[in-house]
């Protein structure tokens, strides 16, 4: 009978604890943020669960809306810099941002 009591006083919260952190990590997911296009290109800026990092999927405007990206940049630590990257790099805009 201690047995029992005891498995269920040290193994029922330690389950339980390891529950709620397995589920905390395997609800993270990313946020599409916005899409649009520019030049010859299409793209999707999106973000991480916390918003502490961002990154564009880019196709090719001729690609089918289900093909995989032409390419995908990560790393960018604001959406506005990775509009301003894909502006830039991708849509050939003349921004005072872009580097000449």
């Amino acid at each position: 009978m201690k047995l029992i009591q005891i498995l269920k006083v040290a193994v029922i919260p330690v389950l339980t604890v390891f529950s709620f952190v397995s589920t905390s990590n395997t609800a993270l997911a990313d946020y599409l943020n916005s899409q649009g296009s520019g030049g010859n290109y299409r793209y999707e800026l999106w973000s991480s669960d916390d918003n502490s990092g961002y990154y564009l999927k880019i196709w090719s405007n001729e690609a089918s809306p289900t093909s995989s990206p032409y390419t995908t940049n990560r790393g960018f630590a604001s959406s506005r810099e990775a509009l301003i990257y894909f502006d830039c790099n991708y849509a050939k805009r003349s921004l005072p941002e872009c580097p000449r």
